[in-house]
């Protein structure tokens, strides 16, 4: 058997293997967005699901507005807090910071990744939640902006990273200043993997539960004052799940749906904005 041949054999067999390994870990994905989507699709086209806030325990109807405002206005505001700051400190890591300071930044930011969630809730109850003397998504947003923040740090300097260096040599000797080289050339080359990190940052904040029930502790009234208590799905989630009113059940895989879709629909524009700002 010929060398070329082995090798186009070898090159079949682990392609084979890649697809092979990657269907055996979509299958579980798709199992549990299909038995989400069972169980869910039946409460969201219930009337007033999107249009009306819960109702009294007991009472049939209601629906989820005020955690869907909750949930877009808190992971909102976090991700206003922490893009910026981890887009920033990892472009700090991939261009300057080869050094005892970066060694550290990395190491903390690799610790906070390896924190429970509810670590991040018990922050936000500390620094503001008992400096305000009061819930609020403020304090959930702070929290889930410090859950958020080693995602993108890493992400950024992963992806800042991979880009080759002869486009920073490229733009040094037209005798750019490397601030402007890697503001302009290296950040934009590596757009589609910063805001993918900020994506996955933003995808965890918007189903975490924990954070919550120790800052934005709920609200069933329609809420848009990021100084008060705000529902949010994942919060709607955790309550109605625990219930014996098959009504509110529901409505938790509803709300379950919803905040899958949401996620997913993130994802997919973003991709595509990214995408039409590459070419």
């Amino acid at each position: 058997m010929s060398l070329p041949l082995i090798r186009t054999l070898v090159d079949r067999l682990v392609a084979g293997l890649i697809v092979l390994c990657v269907s055996v870990a979509a299958v579980p994905v798709l199992v549990l967005f299909l038995f989400v989507l069972i169980n869910g699709l039946p409460g969201m086209l219930t009337p007033g699901f999107f249009t009306d806030p819960p109702h009294p325990q007991g009472v049939p109807g209601g629906g989820v507005l005020n955690a869907i405002i909750g949930t877009l206005e808190i992971v909102g505001i976090g991700s206003l807090l922490a893009v910026p700051v981890g887009a920033l400190i990892g472009i700090f890591l991939s261009e300057y910071g080869r050094n005892q300071i970066g060694n550290t930044v990395r190491f903390i930011s690799d610790v906070f990744t390896g924190l429970p969630s509810i670590a991040f809730g018990i922050f936000g109850y500390t620094v503001v939640v008992l400096t305000t003397h009061h819930f609020s998504a403020l304090s959930a947003s702070v929290a889930l902006a410090v859950l958020m923040l080693p995602v993108i740090l890493r992400a950024t300097e992963t992806a800042l990273v991979l880009v080759p260096n002869s486009l920073r040599e490229a733009g040094l000797a037209l005798g750019a200043p490397r601030w402007r080289v890697t503001l302009e050339i290296v950040v934009p080359a590596a757009l589609g993997g910063i805001v993918t990190g900020a994506l996955l940052a933003m995808a965890r904040a918007a189903g975490e539960t924990a954070p919550l029930l120790f800052t934005a502790f709920g609200n069933d009234i329609v809420q848009t004052n990021p100084l008060q208590p705000m529902g949010a799905l994942s919060l709607t989630i955790f309550r109605n799940a625990l219930v014996p009113y098959p009504n509110l059940q529901q409505q938790a895989w509803a709300a379950a749906l919803l905040l899958v879709t949401l996620v997913a629909a993130t994802n997919i524009l973003a991709r595509i904005y990214v995408r039409r700002i590459q070419r």
